[in-house]
């Protein structure tokens, strides 16, 4: 057994080492939670959590809310009853990162209990994932010197963000093409910025610059549209913002909108939320992403540990810290390798061994 007698919520925010624009926007930090639970023999769990106000309607101080509201139920629990847990979280509306971020904690602890790590725990499928690394929007000329640059640092995998201009977006894929050559696999993602006509002419003209996929083109909730142009379009579609968890990714099953998923565990709530997501898509034939949001190393070690353990992840972006100007942890971690390679660690738990927690500011604590 593994009680939980002690649960901390922290504040965490992190510079990005330049502005990270987007279809939807421009970010310039990383502003997350962390939670820290502590079980009756000291043993510590940690877990982050990275909410998106465009995306799933959540901010940090809702996310703390959240918590508040949870954590005198968590308290007695034992984490090895893990539907326990979920039960309890269910009882949160909305606020999925702050339930991955409780969950990732919960497996942490019963990793160290065990002595195992959090991949094995969770299916143990592979040693290590291949990721791939994200340009943000700029002009086409600086986004084929940032492929360049990122080339150089041994990235096999781009993943171009578009969705601002669709004469623009053909460009900017067609000089990165140019600029890295043949070799590297390019995948595009739009996050929902094209209509539909738009959409039709872009992917037609970069599916001559062999591109790998495209990642939401279309506005989420517009899935008749998604399925056409998924039957038009010459390159697969991937939706991502258009599936949160199971009843979403249901009705994109069912209307056949998309030939890929992309998981995120800070969208499905929850680390077992998320695998069976990704059995579903599975048990249909569709292959899934794990992609992130805003997290640092410490969520992208979830990430990790999640895309080794499952059959069905086929396409890999945890990327997010490598986009900051600074990190949380100190010791431990997912690594990352020449080529894009990410290793989550072998010891017991996530692997998280040491984190800044000066860069921690204490909001919630209950026991």
């Amino acid at each position: 057994m593994s009680i939980i007698r002690r649960i901390e919520a922290f504040e965490l925010k992190l510079r990005l080492r330049e502005p990270f624009r987007i279809a939807m926007g421009v970010s310039e930090y990383s502003h997350n939670i962390v939670v820290r639970i502590v079980d009756k023999e000291g043993n510590v769990g940690w877990g982050e959590g990275s909410p998106s106000l465009r995306v799933n309607r959540e901010t940090v101080e809702s996310n703390l809310s959240a918590i508040e509201s949870v954590a005198p139920k968590l308290l007695g629990v034992d984490v090895f009853g893990i539907e326990r847990v979920r039960e309890i979280l269910s009882r949160v509306e909305g606020n999925p990162s702050t339930k991955t971020a409780v969950e990732t904690a919960v497996f942490d602890l019963i990793g160290k209990n065990t002595g195992r790590p959090v991949f094995k725990l969770l299916g143990g499928y592979r040693d290590y994932v291949i990721t791939d690394i994200t340009l943000g929007i700029k002009s086409p000329e600086d986004m084929a010197r940032d492929a360049v640059r990122a080339v150089k640092r041994g990235f096999r995998i781009l993943k171009v963000k578009l969705g601002t201009s669709p004469d623009e977006d053909i460009e900017r894929v067609r000089l990165i093409r140019e600029a890295v050559g043949d070799d590297i696999i390019i995948r595009v993602d739009a996050n929902q910025g094209w209509k539909f006509d738009d959409a039709i002419r872009v992917l037609n003209k970069i599916a001559d610059y062999n591109v790998e996929l495209c990642e939401q083109p279309l506005p989420a909730g517009e899935l008749e549209a998604l399925a056409e142009l998924r039957r038009l379009s010459p390159i697969p579609i991937m939706v991502d913002e258009s599936v949160h968890g199971m009843l979403e990714a249901l009705k994109v099953i069912e209307r056949e909108a998309a030939d890929y998923i992309n998981i995120k565990l800070m969208k499905t709530g929850g680390i077992i939320e998320a695998m069976h997501l990704a059995y579903l898509a599975e048990s249909v034939g569709i292959k899934c992403m794990i992609g992130c949001m805003g997290e640092s190393l410490l969520g992208i070690t979830m990430g990790v540990h999640f895309a080794q353990a499952l059959k069905n992840i086929e396409f890999v972006d945890l990327d997010a810290d490598l986009l900051l100007a600074e990190s949380l942890v100190e010791k431990g971690g997912a690594s990352i390798e020449k080529g894009g390679i990410r290793r989550a660690p072998s010891m017991p738990g996530l692997g998280i061994e040491a984190l800044a927690e000066n860069k921690l500011r204490l909001r919630l604590r209950k026991e």
